[in-house]
């Protein structure tokens, strides 16, 4: 993840505009391919493409490309599948224009996964999953996940991204610290006289991760809340790999691109899962998807070679120019180079997620809960600040607002009620 302090965001509008300011700029072509073998049978995948942000104008499209890894059962992956795309566009509201479409999607994005989690849990199903969720419009690709899923993106430029963030408690310690300061407790398996085995895990419960859709067994700790990331390439394009750990636990991102190089995308997925399984063997269901984004005008084939700037290079800094007047910014960014950093934040807190600086009369339904999407009346609505340090300085007004039932989901997820009796369950 880059470190915020050592750069400068540049206007989304400016960003946006390039298509428009530039007609060589056009959207990109996808094409995409997937390649998985099967151990558990708990991996899913949905793709969507040419979906319409307007309505029957045949133009305003992304496409949508997501991975959901189960555990502890499918329930919870199959349910996700089916149901995430809509809670993340019922949060959208319908009269955006398309910067401000892209502006609000990652604020979506949260409700949409806090909303499919609480509806899940609803039903009372124990299972859980991973989720990482890529949506794309034009040349921006905005990335959601929870859990240990991954994306990485190689630019035609060269190097590799991480767009995801990885929830394991084993090698993440920010998340161990507020899983105990939620309640949760942190540790390895107790195998008796004190012997302890394996990865850390959440108790109770056993699962091995922070975050993920699902799991009620374990706790409200274990948080459906995303990690955000939101790039926009240049126009030549890139390539993006989205696997379960099955893949990531076996080969590295590097070796990922580097066995499937020259490849079309359904190849290269393949490639991918068999040089993952070969070096590690078959021990979990193994899932790959590659999508390749492509100038308009070159044919469909695989991401050319990257410049040589030396194997192993990681680009976990993405380059965002210091920010000046509006028509200065414009005309230097008119041609981009290289890839962009729109948006980034993997803050489990839902009063710092939903609380993102949108316009008042556009971004938000100023009486509609800001998960679930339920009309609250006046005065039942709590404001997603109730309880934070910001509040003192807030009106009653100050939205946006939860409902009742959102409003537990949240106190329950920052450790502020007791979630209730759990039964033990280990998972991943």
């Amino acid at each position: 993840m880059s470190s915020k302090g050592e750069h400068h965001s540049i206007p989304l509008s400016v960003l946006l505009k390039r298509e428009s300011a530039n007609e060589k700029i056009d959207n990109p072509e996808l094409v995409h391919g997937q390649f998985n073998q099967s151990k558990k049978g708990e991996d899913f995948t949905f793709v969507k493409t040419e979906c319409q942000r307007v309505t029957g104008d045949g133009l305003t499209t992304f496409s949508v490309f997501g991975l959901f890894d189960g555990h502890n059962g499918s329930a919870a992956a199959i349910y996700t599948k089916e149901n995430l795309l809509n809670n993340v566009l019922a949060a959208l509201p319908s009269d955006l224009n398309r910067d401000e479409w892209v502006s609000a999607l990652p604020r979506a994005l949260v409700a949409g996964f806090v909303k499919t989690d609480k509806d899940f849990q609803e039903r009372a199903r124990t299972s859980g999953t991973t989720v990482t969720f890529v949506i794309v419009e034009g040349w921006v690709v905005s990335v959601a996940s929870v859990g240990d899923s991954r994306c990485i993106l190689e630019p035609a430029e060269g190097g590799v991204y991480h767009l995801s963030a990885d929830h394991r408690l084993e090698i993440n310690e920010e998340e161990r610290d507020r899983v105990t300061a939620s309640g949760g407790e942190v540790g390895r398996l107790n195998t008796g006289g004190g012997t302890e085995i394996g990865p850390l895990r959440c108790w109770p419960g056993g699962l091995c991760l922070s975050r993920s859709i699902g799991d009620l067994d374990v706790g409200e700790y274990i948080v459906p809340v995303p990690y955000v990331k939101q790039v926009k390439l240049s126009s030549s394009g890139g390539r993006l790999v989205i696997s379960s750990d099955g893949v990531w636990d076996a080969i590295s991102a590097e070796e990922s691109l580097d066995c499937c190089r020259g490849l079309p995308p359904e190849a290269s997925a393949e490639h991918i899962v068999k040089a993952a399984v070969g070096k590690k063997g078959i021990r979990d269901d193994t899932t790959c998807i590659v999508v390749d984004i492509l100038p308009s005008e070159k044919p469909a084939a695989s991401v050319p070679p990257p410049k040589k700037q030396g194997k192993g290079i990681i680009k976990s800094m993405f380059k965002r120019k210091s920010s000046g007047s509006s028509s200065n910014i414009e005309k230097e960014y008119l041609e981009p180079d290289e890839v962009e950093e729109l948006f980034e934040e993997g803050s489990a807190m839902l009063s710092e997620r939903l609380d993102t600086k949108y316009p008042l009369c556009n971004m938000f339904k100023l009486f509609m809960c800001a998960v679930c999407q339920v009309e609250v009346k006046p005065g039942e609505g709590v404001s997603i600040h109730a309880g934070t340090a910001n509040c003192p300085k807030l009106r009653p007004w100050d939205g946006p607002f939860l409902c009742a039932s959102c409003q537990e989901k949240k106190d329950a997820m920052e450790g502020k009620r007791s979630s209730g009796d759990r039964h033990s369950s280990e998972s991943d």
